[in-house]
């Protein structure tokens, strides 16, 4: 007989209950009890439904991956923010908030900056006798690079990689040098397509100690120019850099060659009226009828300095290339005048019975002489030079000379060393137009 398990525990739990009412029965009392009992229903089954535990894990691990690349991301966005925003940690600032790069990528021949500022002053010539020097970042010095194996074929690549044209290189020579710091010697295997940076090795010895000058023009040298203590006609040739800037036929500026493709004057000169078409350059003539006599020379590019402020005069400075190389040997005109004039410090400069601190450092200021005085309104933009172990060094352009008759207002001109880091980075950048 089957043994009903519901029945079988309602039977326990009233035979309890009588247990804890009633005496003990006797043994005649005890009967045989026959009770009928109903089943009760089973509980209804509730349907569940398949796969309910694996779908919702799925959707949570969705969430949770979701919320991880969200936080990822977050963090490579600080990441990056702060590594465009702060300085260099473990390398070697771009410039103007560009980003960073390793200090072995700094002059390795190789552009890693966005504008190329890694590469972009890594190549000078030093001093008056235009010892060629490569920075290294390896031994963080200027080196002289050594004469053994130099050829002119590596000087016409080292011109390139200034940013000076294929047609402009003018030679190269050799001289004796100290070898505090080393030098920098010639790989065998020269590429004179690659970059000079990529092609020099590290010596702590040159042969005779002799290292290689380097010339990308001969502007400057070899002339015979005087000065002179007041303003006067100058001699014929002796200024061949100096050129006329002609605007609708007539002269509109001065400026000064520094390669024979290249032309630098005063942006306020150019600024409003930067089509190149509409230029015309003329070597060493200030005469109107200079013009029929030389040769005119086409503006293919003009430059403005991108920081050019007309109205404080700041960056005043702008550079034209030429469509073709300009003869820097032209006579020009007996009627280019020179003047003899002298360096003003910017503390007076900058006086308040002056220029009442509107001098920056961009800025040079010269005191001409009362014979000298009335060139100052007839060459803004014209070259400011200084001789120097014989050969002539462009200092300035001019920017402002309308008051220089004035004892306390000083000519003021462009400062070009401080822009020569620019000059350079536009001729590389434009270099093949």
């Amino acid at each position: 007989m089957t043994t009903n398990p519901y029945l079988n525990s309602v039977s326990c739990y009233i035979n309890e209950d009588i247990k804890r009412k009633q005496p003990p029965p006797s043994s005649s009392d005890v009967k045989p009890q026959y009770v009928h009992h109903l089943s009760p229903s089973p509980p209804p089954k509730i349907p569940i439904p398949k796969h309910k535990g694996t779908k919702q894990r799925c959707v949570k691990f969705t969430v949770a991956a979701v919320i991880s690349l969200l936080l990822l991301l977050l963090l490579a966005g600080i990441l990056l923010a702060y590594y465009y925003s702060s300085s260099c940690v473990h390398g070697m600032q771009c410039g103007d908030g560009m980003g960073c790069v390793w200090e072995s990528q700094w002059c390795d021949g190789v552009t890693d900056c966005p504008a190329g500022q890694d590469e972009a002053n890594c190549v000078r010539m030093h001093g008056s006798s235009f010892l060629l020097q490569i920075y290294s970042t390896q031994s963080k010095n200027w080196r002289s690079v050594c004469s053994h194996g130099w050829t002119e074929q590596k000087g016409r690549a080292s011109c390139r990689n200034i940013g000076y044209s294929r047609g402009t290189y003018f030679k190269s020579g050799q001289q004796k040098a100290d070898s505090d710091g080393g030098f920098l010697i010639v790989k065998s295997d020269f590429n004179p397509e690659a970059s000079i940076l990529r092609q020099l090795v590290l010596s702590d010895t040159c042969p005779n100690n002799s290292v290689a000058t380097l010339f990308c023009t001969d502007c400057g040298s070899g002339l015979n120019s005087s000065s002179a203590s007041g303003s006067q006609p100058a001699s014929l040739g002796s200024w061949p850099w100096q050129v006329s800037l002609q605007f609708g036929g007539s002269h509109r500026c001065g400026g000064a060659i520094i390669s024979p493709y290249w032309i630098v004057t005063a942006a306020h000169c150019v600024a409003r009226s930067s089509s190149p078409g509409d230029w015309l350059v003329y070597a060493g003539i200030v005469d109107p009828l200079g013009t029929l006599f030389n040769p005119a020379y086409s503006v293919r590019r003009i430059v403005v300095h991108e920081g050019f402020n007309s109205v404080t005069r700041r960056n005043d400075i702008a550079l034209l290339r030429l469509s073709k190389p300009l003869d820097i040997t032209d006579t020009g005109s007996p009627y280019l005048m020179q003047a003899q004039v002298s360096l003003v410090n910017s503390a007076e400069c900058n006086s308040s019975i002056a220029y009442n601190g509107r001098i920056s450092q961009d800025m040079l200021c010269t005191r001409e002489t009362e014979a000298a005085a009335k060139m100052c309104n007839i060459d803004s933009g014209g070259p400011l030079v200084s001789l120097k172990d014989g050969v002539w060094w462009l200092r300035g352009n001019n920017i402002w000379g309308e008051h220089c008759t004035e004892r306390n207002r000083p000519g003021v001109y462009g400062n070009i060393t401080y822009f020569l880091d620019w000059i350079y980075h536009q001729m590389r950048k434009h270099q093949d137009d």
